[in-house]
C-alpha cells in the first residue's frame, strides 16, 4: 500500500513543477528580462504584452535582449524622421508592424479592428508603443468596448492599464457616439 501513495505523491509533485515557468540561464523567469526594460511609460497590462512610449535606435538591443519578438508601433513615420524603426527591429530579428495613429481623428473602428488583428497575430512577447503610450491606451480602450464588448468604465480602465491619459475624453466621445455598433 505504500507504493501507490508514493507514486501518487510523485505525480502530484511533477504536475506542480510543470506549472512553474522555466528558468532562463540567469535563473530568472522568461518574463523577467522584459520587466527590466527601461522605456518611457513602460507598462505590462497583460502577460506577454508590454506597452511604452518613445522607442529609439538605442533601445533596440535592449528590446531584443528582453525577448520581445513583435513590436507594434502606432506612430506615423513623420514622428520619427531620423529612425527606421522597421529596419532596426527586423535586423534584430523582431517582427515589426506599424499602424499609424496620429491622434484622436484616427481613433475609428477600422483602425481598432486592424489593431485587434495585429494583437491576435502577435507571435511571442509583444511591445506596443507610440510616443507616450497614450494612443496605445486609447486603442486598447476602444478595442475592449467595441470588440470585446466590455462596458464603458471597464474599457476605460483597460485603456488606462495600457497607457490612456489625455485621449480619455476622445475615447469617451466615441464610445458614447457608437456604443455597441
Amino acid at each position: 500500500m505504500v507504493r501507490p501513495v508514493v507514486a501518487t505523491a510523485l505525480l502530484v509533485a511533477l504536475a506542480a513543477c510543470s506549472q512553474v515557468p522555466a528558468p532562463t540561464s540567469q535563473g530568472a523567469t522568461a518574463e523577467a528580462p522584459a520587466a527590466a526594460l527601461q522605456l518611457p511609460n513602460l507598462g505590462h497590462p497583460r502577460p506577454g504584452i508590454h506597452t511604452a512610449g518613445d522607442v529609439g535606435p538605442d533601445d533596440v538591443p535592449a528590446i531584443a535582449a528582453a525577448g520581445i519578438r513583435h513590436v507594434i508601433d502606432l506612430r506615423p513615420d513623420g514622428e520619427t524622421p531620423g529612425f527606421d524603426e522597421a529596419g532596426a527591429m527586423r535586423a534584430a530579428g523582431i517582427r515589426y508592424d506599424n499602424l499609424p495613429i496620429a491622434g484622436a481623428d484616427d481613433l475609428g473602428r477600422e483602425r481598432v479592428a486592424a489593431f485587434d488583428r495585429l494583437l491576435a497575430e502577435a507571435d511571442g512577447p509583444l511591445l506596443v508603443h507610440c510616443a507616450s503610450s497614450n494612443r496605445v491606451g486609447a486603442m486598447a480602450a476602444l478595442r475592449a468596448a467595441w470588440i470585446e464588448g466590455k462596458p464603458v468604465e471597464e474599457a476605460i480602465s483597460e485603456g488606462r492599464a495600457w497607457g490612456l491619459r489625455s485621449l480619455e475624453g476622445a475615447v469617451r466621445e466615441r464610445l458614447a457616439a457608437m456604443p455597441d455598433q
